[in-house]
């Protein structure tokens, strides 16, 4: 699997939004290259047991699956990896854990994305790049933060944070590796077109 090519548009679900399995099969067949489940506050039988049919669907489309935070149910649904955040499991005891799991990390400055990579992350999220609503206490990288990230880490970088159809092409110019988007599409009321617009913009910029 050629990492960087799955990382191109990543989308995040949220269920404040719109439903899990909704929001996962517009994306998909709008050309998402990967989806990760990020459920807050749910039992652990429910991620388990939702996670399986978006591991399903993945399949079908040949997307990467990334399941948030929780190792355990990264491994139950047979997700190909886990995304930590900064207060979650350190990158190395989940590599000890799963080595088979990608492993992504978010930062939202250069000595996160440094550290993150040092550890033996696969890809960083970097941001956020815009304010957003979807995660209100994220701290703002900026442009600029994303840009030194690109420019000092040699692991793929997916941009998050505020990215939607009026700016990601100033996120795209940077160099990043791909974009993650939350409520431009999951949020969208015609999912499967914004999706699909949205690839267009990331195709276009984004070379193989």
């Amino acid at each position: 699997m050629k990492l960087k090519k799955k990382l191109k548009l990543y989308v995040i679900t949220d269920r404040r939004l719109r439903d899990e399995l909704e929001s996962v099969k517009g994306a998909l067949e709008g050309g998402a290259t990967a989806i990760q489940l990020r459920l807050k506050g749910v039992p652990t039988r429910e991620m388990i047991q939702l996670g399986r049919e978006i591991r399903k669907l993945t399949e079908d489309y040949d997307a990467l699956y990334i399941v948030n935070d929780r190792v355990d149910v990264a491994l139950a649904v047979d997700a190909d990896g886990v995304h930590v955040g900064q207060g979650d499991m350190p990158v190395e005891i989940v590599k000890e854990m799963a080595p088979n799991l990608i492993v992504g990390v978010s930062a939202s400055n250069l000595g996160e994305a440094l550290q993150g990579e040092k550890a033996g992350a696969d890809y960083i999220g970097a941001g956020s790049v815009f304010p957003t609503r979807t995660k209100e206490d994220a701290k703002l990288l900026g442009l600029e933060g994303l840009k030194e990230i690109v420019r000092n880490v040699p692991i793929p970088v997916v941009a998050i944070g505020g990215i939607n159809h009026g700016n990601v092409k100033k996120v795209l110019k940077v160099g990043v590796d791909g974009v993650a988007v939350i409520s431009a599409i999951v949020g969208a009321e015609d999912i499967v077109e914004a999706t699909r617009r949205m690839k267009e913009i990331v195709d276009l910029h984004l070379l193989e």
